[in-house]
């Protein structure tokens, strides 16, 4: 697993990357309330808004980390929000990634880089 500083994490299984948001991003938000997913087969760039969340202190955007094509959502966390609260480094992923460079993936932080980061 690696880390962004926007509390993403990312999962490469096999040159696909699953991506979802950190405990202490979940935390954060509060109680996850609404989820708009991007559309599979969407070509997406590093730093694009693609995820749109809205908790019940704020409205947030989920950045794109990596450049690639968006090969899968998760339509639990659409019909059920509080899923991401539940579970959100494990089945309350939001999509995957297929990159289009994968070096783009040693930009990001360990588990233990990314617990220093957040204190």
């Amino acid at each position: 697993m690696k880390y962004t500083e926007e509390h993403e994490w990312l999962d490469d299984q096999a040159g696909i990357v699953t991506v979802g948001i950190t405990t202490h991003a979940a935390e954060q938000l509060g109680d996850i309330v609404f989820v708009e997913l991007p559309d599979v087969g969407a070509q997406v760039s590093k730093d694009d808004e693609v995820v749109v969340i809205e908790s019940v202190k704020a409205a947030s955007d989920i950045l794109a980390p990596l450049d690639g094509e968006i090969v899968e959502v998760n339509a639990a966390i659409v019909e059920d929000p509080a899923k991401v609260n539940e579970d959100p480094e494990g089945k309350a992923w939001f999509f995957k990634i297929k990159p289009a460079d994968a070096s783009q993936m040693d930009e990001f932080m360990d588990a233990a880089a990314y617990k220093a980061f957040i204190g």
